[in-house]
């Protein structure tokens, strides 16, 4: 295929052996190719993610469109771990069905992953570790040894450290990428430590990057390059980063949190950047005195955030619950794992959203929000910061582990459009009733001059307009339709979801969150074989835009494509919420709960069941990869059993 690696026959090791005799001499010309998936396997301490971010920002600097995923150990003692990039030349949706070229550190490494290798891709070990199955005919075979040539370039003390880096370079001469811009991104990554770790780097870069190819590879690879038009430069994130640098563009300049995986990075990042802005984040003793603090910021006029993953979210549900109705403007980030409980840390779930919309006592309306890409990050957290403040409501922005810790490349934002300035309304005013019967509450900042004295309250309890605490039944019945009718205000202004695809059809594909590029690129490779088939991505969850239903008609069936459980009635999360509100039979679930993300072939094969073209051969363009720390054996038996997803 054009776009993807055609590899030529590459000797084991920079020697020979009987049944894989060397190339009597490389031809290094480059060929030109338009989509590299590359998967690095070994275990957390060695740095692979260090090493597979500096190839994604790379990719971003040099305007070609890359997705990344990893899977890390949940146990603090490390363990196996890969990270995978994609880089293609045009859109990259998803991380790759498979991988065009595995390094494998480890014995366990090449064990546990060669099953994800492509037919004829290449296959580079560290031959000091790994001992492959040379009979086996269906991949090329590349020997380095990769630990003795980084303690030979860095010393004897540099046992087990740099092999990431020197295996970067490497990388970097086979694929022909950009050498000197890479070396000045390790140099800005490390700038900050001591100067020696800099030049240790950039050794074992240059010792990497300086090894004869030649004697292992009979061809150089180089991506095709298409120059942007638009003159906009690319920005290269994970999307937590996105996320947080979404919410200082959206003014939030406050906030609250406590450490937990995978939140922890957003907290971080705004806990160095809000001084910047003349904002502070708090990192409180506890969930709850986290969220309060963040409701207290958001009380003084400034709309302040908190976030946390599930088990954390857990525990602010009761004072979220009081925002509801106080009818406080506040910014809840849930970083999805696994679960229940202290359940999968390091995986991947959406198992939230009942709990983002349900999750409290009494009627507790709140907003939901879902990021679609890394890039989406950014711009949710405009569009909950607006929601927040025009509506005075708690509103929930769902990422998960996927989206949290995947580098994407996207144009840079237009900041002298977006950026908000957060100054609160200190302006004296007349008597102010906080909470009109007729219209959506807006409170004034504490310290606002009422001119005539009659200060408002606000309170968790049931209040009249003015905050007084009242039990009347009626005002009750009338407070409790107010927050309710508020939302369903919202649900008239937000946009229906744009079709993917065919516009009606045998079959339309639903999906929320991290799920968007596997379903978008199985709706593709759907089309391209013939079938009538489309999409849409729902951001906004809770309230749901009007109009869906008429999207609904127009398909023979509807397939709701989401990580969670299909649960004893048979239906995952959002399925079951579509059900309810749109009373549509057609409506069905395609599920899981393995911890990892979609494939593009698992979608296929779950929505058709090998009726339709999904039981052929499908080609690898634009395909998600397979991951999963077990034993051969295992990973055979539970593919027969169970689809698996991305890792």
């Amino acid at each position: 295929m054009a776009d993807t690696i055609q590899p030529s026959p590459v000797a084991p090791e920079a020697g020979t052996t009987p049944n894989h005799p060397a190339p009597d001499r490389a031809d290094l010309r480059p060929e030109n190719i338009q989509d590299a998936v590359i998967r690095l396997a070994g275990n957390s301490q060695d740095g692979i993610q260090t090493a597979g971010a500096f190839l994604a920002r790379l990719a971003g600097r040099s305007d070609q469109d890359v997705m990344t995923y990893m899977t890390i150990p949940a146990t603090i003692s490390g363990g196996p771990s890969i990270f995978q990039v994609r880089i293609g030349t045009g859109e990259v949706l998803s991380a790759g069905d498979e991988a065009d070229f595995l390094v494998a550190f480890y014995q366990h490494s090449y064990q546990d992953h060669v099953d994800f290798l492509r037919e004829g891709g290449v296959l580079l070990y560290d031959s000091d570790n790994v001992e492959p199955n040379l009979d086996d005919k269906r991949f090329v075979y590349v020997g380095v040894p990769i630990t003795g040539l980084t303690v030979e370039a860095l010393g004897g003390t540099a046992k087990d450290k740099g092999k990431n880096i020197f295996v970067l370079g490497l990388i970097t001469k086979i694929f022909n990428l950009d050498a000197e811009k890479l070396k000045r991104i390790i140099s800005e990554k490390f700038a900050g430590k001591n100067e020696s770790i800099v030049n240790t780097a950039l050794m074992a870069f240059q010792a990497g990057y300086a090894y004869p190819v030649g004697k292992v590879l009979t061809h150089q690879y180089r991506f095709e390059h298409i120059p942007k038009t638009d003159g906009r430069a690319q920005i290269t994130m994970d999307g937590n980063q996105a996320l947080a640098y979404g919410l200082i563009a959206a003014g939030v300049r406050y906030g609250a949190g406590y450490p937990i995986t995978p939140w922890s990075s957003v907290m971080e990042i705004l806990r160095r950047e809000l001084p910047k802005y003349g904002g502070i984040f708090v990192q409180a003793e506890d969930e709850l005195g986290a969220v309060s603090i963040a409701l207290g910021f958001s009380y003084s006029g400034y709309l302040a955030v908190t976030g946390s993953a599930g088990p954390g979210i857990s525990l602010k549900t009761e004072a979220i619950g009081w925002a509801s109705m106080a009818e406080i403007p506040l910014i809840i980030c849930n970083i999805q794992r696994g679960g229940p409980s202290t359940g999968l840390p390091t995986n991947v779930e959406q198992s939230d959203l009942h709990q983002a919309i349900y999750g409290g006592h009494g009627d507790s309306p709140r907003v939901v929000l879902a990021a679609a890409t890394v890039e989406d990050c950014f711009y949710i957290a405009i569009e909950a910061a607006r929601i927040a403040r025009k509506y005075s409501t708690p509103v929930f922005i769902l990422s998960d582990t996927s989206l949290a810790t995947r580098i994407e490349a996207f144009d840079e934002p237009d900041l002298s459009k977006l950026m908000v300035d957060p100054k609160p309304d200190l302006s004296p005013r007349q008597t102010f009733k906080p909470y009109p019967v007729d219209a959506i509450t807006q409170h004034i900042p504490p310290g606002t001059r009422i001119l005539d004295g009659k200060y408002p309250l606000l309170s968790g309890l049931e209040h009249d307009e003015m905050g007084h605490p009242t039990g009347s039944p009626k005002l009750h019945m009338v407070m409790t339709a107010k927050r309710r009718n508020k939302l369903r205000k919202l649900a008239e202004e937000i946009p229906v979801p744009e079709i993917y695809g065919d516009k009606e059809g045998d079959v339309l594909l639903v999906g929320w969150g991290s799920t968007y590029g596997p379903i978008h690129d199985a709706v593709k490779q759907a089309r391209d074989h013939g079938e009538k088939v489309g999409a849409i991505h729902l951001r906004h969850i809770h309230p749901l835009s009007n109009g869906i239903e008429k999207i609904f008609a127009n398909f023979k069936r509807i397939v709701v494509v989401e990580m969670n459980d299909q649960g004893i009635y048979g239906f995952g999360q959002l399925a079951l919420i579509l059900r309810a509100r749109y009373c549509e039979p057609k409506i069905e679930s395609f599920t899981k709960t393995d911890g990892l993300t979609f494939r593009v072939k698992e979608i296929l094969d779950g929505v058709f069941k090998g009726r339709s073209f999904a039981a052929r051969k499908i080609p690898r363009d634009g395909t998600a990869i397979v991951h999963a720390d077990t034993t051969p054996e295992s990973v055979k038996s539970v593919r027969e059993v169970v689809p698996q997803g991305v890792g």
